[in-house]
């Protein structure tokens, strides 16, 4: 099973995201006001999903051609022992536990612009 998040502000204005298969766990609104950067919103929705399906290239790619470029916007999501994490137009996978793994994923984020605090992911 395939699990994950992502935050509907993410998604450019435009993108369809509908990979086949995905179902809603869970959505909902949070003020982030404390921790929200310049140019993002002060609330977000956070949309939590699962799917069976296996395609984890295919989905990875349609988030990286779904997410807004700006602000270091990101998606995660688990598969089995393998952490995913997909900015626009760059997909990292990485063994649960590899620092390595994660810390590349990390400093990509904060080249493009991700707030330090917002690099927290779970694994």
């Amino acid at each position: 099973m395939i699990t994950g998040y992502v935050i509907g502000e993410s998604l450019r204005v435009g993108a369809e995201f509908q990979p086949r298969g995905l179902r809603l766990r869970k959505v909902g609104r949070v003020d982030v006001s404390a921790s929200a950067a310049d140019g993002q919103p002060r609330a977000w929705t956070f949309v939590e999903w699962e799917t069976d399906g296996d395609d984890v290239d295919g989905l990875a790619r349609a988030f990286a051609d779904a997410l807004e470029p700006e602000n270091g916007w990101y998606a995660d999501f688990t598969a089995g022992d393998e952490c995913v994490v997909v900015f626009a137009g760059k997909v990292f996978r990485y063994r649960r536990g590899d620092a390595a793994g994660r810390a590349e994923a990390i400093a990509y984020g904060r080249s493009v612009g991700t707030p330090e605090g917002q690099l927290d992911w779970a694994e």
